[in-house]
C-alpha cells in the first residue's frame, strides 16, 4: 500500500524518538484542500482508531484511515533535505495533476 524511503523513514523514526508523548504510530491522510483538491497530512498518533488501517513499513507503524486509505494506494513518502528546504515528498501514482509545490493533487 504505502512505501517510505529508507530517508523517510530515518526520519520519521527521528521524531518518534524525540516525542514527548507515547506514539502509536504516524498518521497519513488526505483531506480536502489545497490548489489541486486534496492535502496530505501527517501527525504522530498516541492512539489508534478502530477502524485504521494499520501498515509496518520497517518498523514503523503507519495509520490511515478508511477514507484516506484508497487514495494512498501505491504511494512512496520520500524525505527531501536540500538547500531550498527539506520535508516529506509524495509520490502518487493516483494523482491525475498536482500543484507546482507537490503538496496538494486531484484524482
Amino acid at each position: 500500500m504505502l512505501t517510505l524511503t529508507p530517508s523517510a523513514l530515518s526520519a520519521v523514526e527521528k521524531f518518534i524518538k524525540g516525542s514527548d508523548t507515547p506514539v502509536a504510530g504516524l498518521r497519513i491522510a488526505i483531506s480536502g484542500g489545497g490548489c489541486s483538491g486534496f492535502q496530505y497530512g501527517m501527525r504522530l498518533e498516541e492512539a489508534r482508531a478502530d477502524d485504521d488501517v494499520v501498515i509496518d513499513v520497517g518498523g514503523v507503524t503507519l495509520l490511515v484511515d478508511p477514507f484516506s486509505a484508497p487514495m494512498l494506494e501505491g504511494v512512496t513518502v520520500d524525505f527531501v533535505d536540500s538547500l531550498n528546504g527539506s520535508g516529506f515528498k509524495f509520490e502518487n501514482p493516483n494523482a491525475t495533476a498536482s500543484c507546482a509545490c507537490g503538496s496538494s493533487f486531484s484524482a
